[in-house]
């Protein structure tokens, strides 16, 4: 995240770092206090400093399908995928986990092909000791070989390998049941009825209780929602990328399914750590992304000095400016932002306190939409499965 005295003048560094708000409710939402955590005493314990004591969202929630869950998640994909900073150790991460824990986060997001497998079992590790009281997020649907190599086009949702995959990921999340599994991307190989099938069987046998798609199109949502009621769509959204909106949103809200933005903060844009002269080395995910292309940057730059106008209108950092704007969107939407850091979980959760008037997201909206950016999805990919 950008520090205060690298904005551009001394008014705005007074009021885009928003002053984090504690709460001090117990942690309502899963039934535990601070002192009863079993990692308290340990060495695991988070020891970082918020920027003016913890920010606890305990007891706010939101609804996926009829998963509750807290209104933000914690992405855990950085953590270990090596996509966008290299992979960091598991004694660094289960602090960030257990902090999320601490604060109120319920719902924690993984997934089979993140490390490949490693990211599985680190938050099954950080989270074994309180696993009845969270929720954790895992995706299937890709070949993965012994050593690791998978593909993005290397997809695989027959039903005998999800139930294979599920097992393995069952002893890698180190519990007997997951609370939200996804396809992490449609196979055109299998027909959507035979997929949701095999998942609702898993549902029948305790071993999953909830079923999600990523990156589905709506008629994909609706084929499969009659097999299998679908708690969950996970598919990109932010201000950046707001293709959702072209049916997406519209459908879930339909048919009763939450919807869990990925990318939410714009793979980072909006932290407000790149400007239009950031270059990505080649093993950066960022260098394959349309928006951060050289040429596509310096464009998009506009819609982030529009954030950070509106940070100073809200006393609140782009990041959270981007965030709650997402909330204000839709009741079902849970935005999972990824961190390896505690200060910036506590800065994504802070979006909490932010609220937008009618008026405000009107005249955000028209604001923003003047702005032409450049490399981001089409509103017509939204009606096709990725």
């Amino acid at each position: 995240m950008k520090k205060e005295n690298e904005l551009s003048n001394s008014e705005t560094n007074k009021t885009t770092r928003r002053d984090f708000l504690a709460k001090v409710a117990a942690i309502a939402g899963t039934g535990l206090t601070l002192s009863s955590l079993p990692w308290t005493n340990s060495n695991a314990q988070a020891t970082g400093k918020s920027t003016s004591g913890k920010v606890n969202v305990s007891g706010e929630t939101r609804m996926l399908g009829d998963l509750e869950v807290s209104p933000i998640g914690l992405g855990c994909m950085s953590m270990k995928s090596g996509s966008y900073n290299p992979p960091r150790d598991n004694k660094e991460m289960i602090p960030v986990i257990r902090g999320a824990v601490e604060r109120g986060v319920t719902f924690f997001d993984t997934a089979e092909v993140y490390g490949p497998l490693t990211d599985e079992e680190l938050v099954g590790e950080a989270l074994k000791p309180v696993r009845d009281q969270v929720a954790i997020a895992t995706k299937f649907g890709f070949d993965v070989s012994e050593d690791g190599d998978w593909s993005i086009n290397g997809r695989n949702s027959k039903p005998a390998h999800i139930r294979k995959t599920v097992d393995e990921m069952l002893k890698q999340l180190q519990t007997d049941y997951i609370d939200l599994l996804y396809c992490h991307r449609i196979d055109p190989e299998v027909p959507i009825e035979d997929m949701a099938g095999a998942v609702g069987d898993l549902i029948d046998e305790g071993k999953v209780r909830h079923f999600g798609l990523s990156e589905a199109a709506p008629d994909t949502v609706r084929r499969a929602h009659s097999v299998q009621p679908i708690a969950a769509l996970q598919t990109q959204y932010s201000l950046l990328e707001r293709f959702p909106e072209n049916k997406v949103l519209d459908t879930c809200e339909e048919l009763g399914i939450g919807f869990v933005p990925w990318g939410p903060v714009g793979r980072g844009f909006f932290a407000d750590k790149f400007n239009e002269y950031s270059r990505f080395s080649e093993n950066s995910r960022h260098n394959s992304v349309g928006s951060f292309l050289p040429e596509n940057l310096e464009q998009n730059m506009a819609l982030l000095n529009l954030v950070r106008e509106w940070g100073v209108r809200k006393n609140a950092t782009p990041i959270q400016v981007a965030l709650s704007w997402l909330l204000a969107q839709k009741p079902f939407i849970v935005p999972i932002p990824g961190t390896t850091k505690l200060h910036h979980l506590e800065e994504n959760l802070g979006a909490l306190e932010i609220e937008f008037s009618a008026d405000e997201l009107k005249e955000f909206r028209e604001d923003f939409e003047e702005i032409e950016l450049a490399g981001v999805r089409s509103f017509e990919s939204a009606v096709t499965d990725q």
